[in-house]
C-alpha cells in the first residue's frame, strides 16, 4: 500500500507522541518493501524547521539526514497535477498551503495520508482521499 506521511506524523514519531507506534510500523513495513511511504520536500522542510525550533540546527540536520536515509521516498518536485490539486484543496477547504500540498500529493499518488492534522478532515469526509489517523 502507498502512504503519504505528513510532517505532523514524523514529528509525532520523533516526539514519541500518540501515533508514534503506527509511524514506526509503517517505516518497518516500508523497509521490507511491504508498503511505500512518500513525503513531499515541503513536508520534509516542515519537519526540519520544527526540529530547529525544538533543539537547534545541528539536531535538525541529523533528523534531515535520517529522513533521507529512511525508506521514505522524498519527492523533490511538485508535479503539475499536484499543483492543480493543491490549489483546489487550498481554495475549497480551510487548510494551510503545506497541508494542501500533502493532500494533493496523496490524491495524485492514489495513496492514503498519514496524519493527525484535523485541517484535513473535511477533505477526507468529502471523499477526496483516505486518511490513516494517528491517535
Amino acid at each position: 500500500m502507498d502512504y503519504v506521511v505528513d510532517a505532523c506524523a514524523i514529528i509525532a514519531f520523533l516526539n514519541d507522541e500518540p501515533g508514534a507506534g503506527t509511524v514506526a510500523r509503517l517505516l518497518n513495513q516500508a523497509e521490507t518493501g511491504a508498503d511505500r511511504l512518500f513525503m513531499s520536500s515541503v513536508q520534509v522542510l516542515e519537519v526540519y524547521y520544527d526540529r530547529i525550533y525544538v533543539r537547534g540546527r545541528e539536531y535538525a540536520d541529523t533528523v534531515l539526514d535520517s529522513l533521507y536515509a529512511s525508506p521514505i521516498i522524498v519527492l523533490p518536485r511538485i508535479t503539475h497535477d499536484a499543483i492543480r490539486e493543491a490549489g483546489k484543496f487550498k481554495t475549497s477547504y480551510s487548510m494551510s498551503l503545506a497541508d494542501a500540498l500533502a493532500a494533493a500529493t496523496t490524491k495524485t499518488l492514489a495513496a492514503t495520508l498519514v496524519t493527525k492534522d484535523s485541517e484535513l478532515k473535511a477533505a477526507e469526509e468529502a471523499g477526496e482521499f483516505p486518511i490513516l489517523w494517528l491517535a
